[in-house]
Parts: structure tokens; C-alpha cells; sequence
């Protein structure tokens, strides 16, 4: 994957696999998700929630990370695993091209939510440009800004936000727009190694971050016309 250090973990949740294997004990709407949601996968990862909403044909779809979880993956909300499985991967890249992943929910299941904590989803946002200040969220370090330094390609934008293993696939927000996927921090640059963890999402000394922006991933997204196409945030 270039010269990421991708933010996906392996789950700490003991047994997740057959914790989201139980399909059928989730009351109706019971499992809140929006933006920065912890998620758990049948492959034992843990990544968290880009965004949730509607595609074209008003399925309930949200984005994550693609090298959190192969297609066909189920998944579970990592604040209701007693709820079990709520939705699958209809589609990963696996880590490859974008690094992007389509879920599919269970709307019997789940309710969308705009607000997770610290970050509100209401629509989507252009690029953000060298200077912007960005603000990412994640089931690790939780909320933090940082100012984006600049572009390695169309798809991998770089900032100081913080990002640790788990965070894949949060959301990064200017205000209460969606702009970017966080996919990890960078390790090396360059054929230059350098690798300073993020101590806490308020300490600004580490590694720089990098995110997708939301658009190009909307974009490929379309290409498919399969599910999550004309995607829409709730």
C-alpha cells in the first residue's frame, strides 16, 4: 500500500467473529451509527465509520476503509456487539487503489445518526486546501484537528491530525462538511523511514496523517453503479 501505515486494528473484542455471526438479536433501529462509529468485522478488525446514509436506490450504506474488511465481511456496531451482526461489505478494495469499502446495513437494525460525540455529517465538502484546518475522528484517539500540508496525488492528502491503528476510515470534517477518509499516518516518504506514533488526539508532535478526499472516492463509488452509488450522508 505505498507508504502507508494503516490505521486498522485487530479487534480486542474476545470471539468477534461468532459475536457478529448472531444476525437475528438486534430489536428494530436499536444500533445508533454515524460518522467516527467503532466497527467490528468478522475477519477480527476494528475500523471506524466514515459516514452513514442513502445510496440511489434509498439503500441504508455508509464508507470505510478498504483494508479493514474483505468484500462479503459482516460487521458489527463495536457499542451494541449484543446487537450482533447489522450490516456486510458489499464491496472492498482491500486495501489496494483508493483503500475504500461499501456497507450495506440492515435498516431493521440500524438507525443513522448525523451526530457521533464531537463530529456532525450534514453534506458533503469540496477539498480542502494547504492550510485548512481538518478535523478527524476515530473509535481510538477520538477528536482532533490539524492543518493539511499539501497533496502526494490526487487521492492521499496530508495533515496533522492524529491517526492510530483502529482509526481507518473515520471521518475528516471541515465544520460540519464531509471531506475526507482517514486512512492512516505516514510511515516514510521518499525511501526516508520515519515513524512517530500519535501520543493523543491534543498532542500535535507525530507523524503526519493522510486521508482520501471524499469526492474522489464518491466518485468511484458512482463508476460501480452498484451498491452505495449516488451516495448521500443522512
Amino acid at each position: 500500500m505505498r507508504f502507508r501505515g494503516v490505521a486498522a486494528v485487530v479487534a480486542v473484542i474476545a470471539s468477534v467473529g461468532a459475536v457478529v455471526a448472531g444476525m437475528a438479536q438486534a430489536a428494530p433501529g436499536s444500533v445508533v451509527l454515524g460518522g467516527s462509529s467503532g466497527l467490528v468485522f468478522d475477519n477480527n478488525s476494528a475500523c471506524s465509520l466514515t459516514a452513514i446514509g442513502y445510496d440511489n436506490a434509498n439503500r441504508l450504506v455508509g464508507l470505510t476503509a478498504g483494508h479493514c474488511a474483505p468484500t462479503g465481511a459482516r460487521l458489527a456496531s463495536e457499542g451494541a456487539m449484543e446487537a450482533g451482526a447489522v450490516g456486510v461489505v458489499a464491496y472492498s478494495d482491500n486495501g489496494e487503489g483508493l483503500d475504500y469499502a461499501v456497507l450495506q446495513f440492515d435498516p431493521a437494525k440500524v438507525t443513522p445518526a448525523r451526530v457521533v460525540g464531537a463530529t456532525t455529517i450534514n453534506g458533503i465538502g469540496g477539498q480542502p486546501g494547504p492550510g485548512t484546518t481538518v478535523c478527524s475522528n476515530g473509535r481510538t484517539s477520538g477528536p482532533g484537528c490539524g492543518v493539511v500540508w499539501g497533496t502526494l496525488d490526487e487521492s492521499v492528502t496530508i495533515n496533522q491530525a492524529c491517526s492510530k491503528p483502529g482509526d481507518s476510515g473515520g471521518p475528516v470534517t471541515v465544520g460540519d462538511k464531509l471531506v475526507g477518509m482517514n486512512q492512516g499516518r505516514l510511515t516514510g516518504l521518499a525511501g526516508i523511514g520515519f515513524d512517530l506514533p500519535c501520543a493523543t488526539a491534543a498532542n500535535p508532535i507525530h507523524s503526519p496523517a493522510f486521508f482520501a478526499p471524499i469526492d474522489i472516492i464518491l466518485a468511484a463509488v458512482n463508476a460501480t453503479g452498484g451498491v452505495g452509488s449516488g451516495f448521500r450522508t443522512f
